[in-house]
C-alpha cells in the first residue's frame, strides 16, 4: 500500500545565531521553511540554510538519531534535531505563535550558532573516568566467559550515543562547571558493572573520593528526562552510589555517603526529612554524639546566614525545622513497613529497565507479559538505601 502523500506546510524557526569571533551578542534569526510536518526539524534548518542562509552553523551526520551529532535545544529542551518532527515541535512551541525556537545546547561553550564545543566539556569529562576496559589478569588465550545477565546489566548504559543532551540539562554543571557530569558517570558503570574489569574498587574510590564525583549528583532527573536513548544517567550514578557504598564500604572524605544514609534513616524514623538532625547525622550518625559532632557543628555556622535568610524570606518554619514535621501514626507505621520489607529482602535486586520493562514483579502484570523476563544484577542487601530499585 502506498504510503499517503501530505502536502508540504510552512514551518517557522526561529534560530538562536552566536559567532564568538565576531564580537557581536547572540541574537534570533527567523526563517520559515515549506517541508511535510512528518520531516525532522534538522531538515527544517537544512532548508533554511541551503535557501536563505548558508552562514548558519549545524553539526549533523548520520540523520537516524544513531551518531547524537545533532544535540540542540528545541523550544527551551534538549533534543535531537533529527529525531524531532516539525509538527510535534511547532505543537509544543510556547507563546502560541507556533513558532519553532532552535538554541545550541547549554553547560557547552558555543562555537558558531548551534554548534557547541563537546571537546571542551563532554569529552573530557568522558575521559575523567577512563572509558575503557582495563583486563583482569591473566588475560584468557581465547576469550572471556560472562554471564548473560551481567552484560545485560551494562546494556543500558551501552546505549548512550554520546549527544550530550543529559550534559546539557544538568543543573548541578550550572552551578559547578566542574562536576563530572551525568554522561561521564554513566559511562563509568558502563566499566564498573563489568565483571570482565580488574579495578572496579579503584575506580569507585576514585570517583567517591572527587568533590565533583558521584556524590556531586543533585537528583534532579533533568538528565533522566533528556537522554533521548532511555540510558537513565542518574539512575546509573546511583548505582555506583550504592556500590560504592553499601557494596564496597567504601567512606568518600567529603561525607555524601554518610549524607545520603542520613537522608534515609530521617524519612525511616519520622517519615519526612527533619531538617534539625540532618547535619548531626550526616557527621556523627544516629547517635546523641552525632548532634554534637564538631564537624556538624562547623557546617552549622557557615550556613547560618543561608538559614536566616531562609528563615526571613519564609522559606523554613523555624517551629517546623527544629521539632521535625509531624504525619499521623498510621502513616508513619507505612513508611517503616517498607523499609522493613526492603531491608528483609536477603539480596538487593536491581532491574535494569531498559531490558526488562517492568520495576518489580507483581507491580503491573500487563508489562510483564508483554515485555521480556527481567534481567537483574544481584547484589548482598545492604538497606533501604542500597535496595531502591532501579
Amino acid at each position: 500500500m502506498a504510503e499517503e502523500h501530505r502536502p508540504p506546510e510552512s514551518f517557522r524557526l526561529r534560530l538562536r545565531r552566536y559567532d564568538p569571533e565576531s564580537g557581536e551578542a547572540p541574537y534570533w534569526d527567523e526563517h520559515t521553511v515549506e517541508l511535510e510536518g512528518h520531516r525532522s526539524v534538522l531538515e527544517g534548518i537544512l532548508q533554511a540554510k541551503a535557501r536563505f542562509d548558508g552562514s548558519i552553523g549545524i553539526r549533523c551526520s548520520c540523520r537516524a538519531a544513531i551518531c547524537g551529532s545533532c544535540g540542540v535545544r528545541i523550544n527551551g529542551e534538549p533534543g535531537l534535531a533529527c529525531h524531532t518532527h516539525l509538527d510535534h515541535a511547532r505543537s509544543s512551541s510556547s507563546g502560541g505563535e507556533g513558532v519553532i525556537e532552535v538554541e545550541p545546547m547549554g553547560n557547552m561553550p558555543v562555537l558558531k550558532d548551534l554548534i557547541v564545543d563537546m571537546d571542551a566539556v563532554h569529552w573530557k569529562k568522558i575521559h575523567r573516568v577512563t572509558p575503557w576496559l582495563i583486563n583482569r589478569q591473566p588475560v584468557p588465550e581465547r576469550e572471556y566467559v560472562v554471564e548473560r545477565e551481567s552484560m545485560v546489566d551494562v546494556t543500558q548504559t551501552m546505549a548512550c550515543i554520546q549527544c550530550g543532551a543529559c550534559v546539557s540539562d544538568c543543573l548541578s554543571m550550572e552551578v559547578d562547571p566542574g562536576f563530572i557530569g551525568p554522561a561521564a558517570l554513566s559511562k563509568a558503570y558502563r566499566f564498573v558493572g563489568d565483571p570482565r574489569d580488574a579495578q572496579q574498587r579503584e575506580r569507585l574510590k576514585d570517583l567517591a573520593a572527587d568533590p565533583l564525583g558521584i556524590y556531586d549528583c543533585t537528583h534532579c532527573f533533568k538528565c533522566v528526562q533528556a537522554c533521548p536513548k532511555d540510558v537513565n544517567p542518574m539512575g546509573q550514578i546511583m548505582r555506583l552510589r550504592r556500590i560504592a557504598g553499601t557494596d564496597q564500604g567504601i567512606d568518600d572524605p567529603h561525607n555524601g555517603r554518610r549524607h545520603e544514609e542520613a537522608f534515609t534513616t530521617l524519612v525511616r524514623d519520622y517519615g519526612l526529612n527533619h531538617e534539625a538532625e540532618l547535619l548531626a547525622r550526616s557527621y556523627g550518625g544516629n547517635s546523641w554524639f552525632g548532634k554534637f559532632h564538631p564537624a556538624a557543628a562547623r557546617e552549622l555556622l557557615s550556613s547560618v546566614s543561608i538559614i536566616v535568610k531562609a528563615v526571613m524570606r519564609r522559606k523554613v518554619d523555624p517551629r517546623i525545622a527544629l521539632l521535625g514535621h509531624r504525619i499521623p501514626p498510621k502513616d508513619l507505621q507505612s513508611v517503616r513497613t517498607i523499609y522493613e520489607r526492603v531491608e528483609s529482602r536477603p539480596r538487593r535486586n536491581e532491574l535494569n529497565l531498559y531490558i526488562s520493562g517492568a520495576e518489580e514483579e507483581g507491580d503491573s502484570q500487563e508489562a510483564h507479559a508483554q515485555a521480556p523476563a527481567p534481567a537483574a544484577a544481584q547484589h548482598p542487601a545492604g538497606g533501604a538505601q542500597g535496595s531502591v530499585q532501579q
